[in-house]
């Protein structure tokens, strides 16, 4: 029975990636790549594999099936040119159902208008927003999978759109304890028409895994992990990779590298557990003169 589970699984990931495996093409909503928990970026942002409890609605709604915390997030995060988002997110259960719910706001402001050399005409903003609903639950032993639905929307200037998009996730805990496989597909949709152009949504499709290594004498844990991820619209390829050590559940230190990227490499961080607080952040700088991007994040979780 597991074996046949697992050979309908396996059959439905590969009938969906054929299925949404495009040609070349442009994508927008870039602020739905940077990525979500400072924990996570600061791990090559491979949420896919890493992310956890609240974070998980974000990156793979399969993961929320893990935990029956009730938690709480807020990140800030100070990107390169002046691009600012601040995202909320939460977990709970609702009638036995696993439920996570977030918000991300997203804005760039004083763009500048010009058509010749000197002044700017005018400056506008850009504002962006996703609220997203999640769910992920157990359909075989050591089986979850789980789905994300998203309300997007768009502002530059006065001209404005909205749309939809899904997220689809599996997580498989195997055979060889500690070792975890993933598969996502995020953000499958469209957008209306802004002005005179439809936006593309940034579709990805994202497989990798994690092991967990635990030291108990030395109150030490490590996870590492990678993920490939492949945005079909645009057929670019990155590989994300990361790890994390934790010593005594209190402090922990992180590292990880995006490949593929012509101007980030390497992602730093730390975070600090107290009790239910957790404070996470994550340092990404870039290179050819863009800066580097701070981010926060304070996770709260309710006994």
């Amino acid at each position: 029975m597991k074996n046949y589970s697992i050979k309908i699984l396996l059959l439905f990931i590969l009938s969906v990636t054929a299925a949404y495996s495009q040609s070349a093409g442009e994508s927008g909503l870039a602020f739905l790549k940077i990525g979500f928990g400072a924990r996570n970026i600061a791990m090559g942002n491979a949420g896919a594999v890493f992310s956890k409890g609240v974070t998980a609605q974000f990156y793979n709604p399969a993961k929320l099936a893990y935990s029956d915390d009730k938690e709480l997030i807020a990140m800030h995060n100070n990107w390169i040119q002046g691009i600012r988002s601040d995202v909320i997110g939460a977990t709970t259960r609702i009638l036995g159902i696993k439920i996570g719910i977030g918000v991300n706001i997203t804005s760039v402001n004083d763009i500048e208008v010009r058509t010749k050399p000197g002044a700017a005409l005018a400056k506008f903003d850009a504002r962006f927003f996703s609220g997203n609903i999640s769910t992920g639950f157990e359909i075989y032993d050591g089986i979850k999978i789980g789905v994300t639905y998203k309300y997007l929307y768009e502002q530059f200037f006065i001209n404005e759109a909205k749309g939809n998009a899904w997220d689809f996730g599996l997580d498989y805990k195997t055979q060889i304890p500690n070792l975890t496989a993933s598969f996502v597909i995020r953000n499958l949709g469209s957008m209306e028409t802004l002005k005179t152009q439809e936006t593309v949504v940034p579709t990805e499709i994202v497989a990798g895994a994690n092991y967990l290594y635990n030291i108990p004498n030395k109150e030490l844990s490590l996870i590492l992990g990678g993920e490939i991820q492949r945005f079909t619209k645009t057929d670019k390829t990155h590989l994300n990779f990361g790890g994390e050590a934790v010593y005594k559940k209190l402090i922990a230190v992180r590292l990880g590298y995006q490949g593929g990227y012509d101007t980030r490499s390497f992602t730093y961080g730390f975070g600090l557990n107290w009790r239910n607080l957790t404070f996470d952040f994550a340092y990404v700088p870039f290179q050819l003169g863009l800066g580097s991007a701070n981010l926060f994040s304070l996770r709260y979780k309710f006994n």
